[in-house]
């Protein structure tokens, strides 16, 4: 069964994914919505590249646009960050899609073709990208990796002592402005743009709402007769699962006009035949946190030029074989595994295990 430390253990892997322009109604941002190649690259320097302008060459890595470029080379730290971004981003999308029909495909051109959509795929898509940005930058920041940015500078918290105490505050004041920055601004008057706008704020936003005051007492024999706080993010796995249940309620938008500014606005879509009744409708017109799409998506079951389809996919049994399978039913294999059991912690950090064999079963998709 999986669990939340398939994730870490996805982090010895690399993710591989063709560099491919993507010639659609909105243009690309950055990370898994971008032009970038999706990845894991080293985050560290090799040797001969430590000296000088070695970032320079990590920032072309990306293919980024000419003002992300410039953003990128004029301080060291960003690049890494960047790249750290993309993985953090793939890795957390696949996770939260791994029981799914569409598992996070971003192989080949899946993803090309998804972006050239307006499916709710597409708005997950942007939303964990720039979520994926704004937290890695916030946690550089306070990591000290970055030269231009330092621990939260929020006024009502004490971050000289917070920082000589050991707890440095994730600044996410900097790293909501560079992150606006460098994703830059879009014509609002294509749907298409606006909604792809909307769903990169989401991301931001999610992360603003999950910051939490940690604080720390001193004082003599334990007392709290000082008191040091200090902001941090919630981990992004939990930014993941966020956004993971807002794609489950993503609402589909059409554009409309505003009768009294003449202004064109998006509205949420009615069910077939439905009339809009007289007066205005606040309940249609979408709340902030909510991620956008324009179109449905389609099944994901065949292999299609969105994603490789389900079959030979691995399921469970009494978990989700039947929707991933798509009616099509599962296979069940049986085999023997060798895993270890019976753990004893010897002396101080010394474990001894045995090995046990035990059969269990396999199920995957019929095609």
């Amino acid at each position: 069964m999986l669990d939340g430390h398939l994730l870490l253990g996805w982090l010895s892997f690399t993710i591989i994914v063709h560099l491919i322009s993507l010639p659609g109604p909105s243009t690309a941002y950055f990370g898994l919505t971008g032009n970038e190649p999706l990845s894991i690259l080293p985050l560290s320097s090799q040797p001969d590249e430590r000296a000088g302008k070695a970032h320079y060459k990590l920032c072309d890595r990306l293919k980024l646009e000419k003002k992300q470029r410039r953003m990128c080379r004029r301080d060291p730290g960003v690049a890494e960050t960047l790249m750290e971004a993309i993985s953090m981003s793939a890795l957390e999308c696949q996770y939260q899609f791994r029981f799914e029909r569409w598992n996070c495909t971003l192989e080949g051109r899946y993803r090309a073709n998804i972006l050239k959509r307006g499916f709710k795929e597409t708005a997950f898509l942007y939303a964990i990208s720039s979520a994926g940005l704004t937290h890695a930058m916030a946690k550089a920041c306070s990591a000290g990796r970055m030269e231009r940015c330092t621990c939260d500078e929020a006024p009502d918290l004490e971050n000289r002592k917070a920082w000589q105490w050991g707890g440095c505050g994730d600044n996410l004041k900097y790293s909501n402005k560079f992150v606006k920055d460098f994703l830059g601004k879009r014509s609002n008057k294509d749907l298409r743009a606006r909604i792809d706008m909307h769903n990169n704020n989401v991301g931001i936003k999610v992360i603003k709402a999950g910051v939490e005051t940690t604080c720390k007492c001193h004082g003599v024999s334990g007392s709290c007769t000082v008191q040091t706080c200090w902001r941090q993010l919630a981990p992004f796995h939990e930014i993941g699962k966020q956004l993971k249940q807002r794609y489950e309620t993503s609402i589909r938008v059409v554009s409309s006009t505003n009768e009294a500014t003449g202004e064109g606005e998006i509205s949420q879509t009615r069910s077939q035949g439905q009339q809009p009744p007289p007066g205005p409708r606040p309940d249609l017109i979408p709340r902030t946190l909510d991620l956008l799409h324009i179109e449905d998506s389609p099944s994901f079951c065949r292999p299609s030029k969105y994603s490789a389809g389900t079959m030979a996919r691995k399921c469970y049994k009494d978990k989700n074989c039947e929707a991933i399978c798509c009616g099509r039913g599962h296979n069940t294999q049986s085999r023997v595994v060798t895993r270890p059991c019976q753990c004893q912690v010897r002396w101080c950090c010394y474990v001894e295990c045995k090995q046990c064999t035990q059969r269990e079963e396999v199920y995957t998709c019929k095609g």
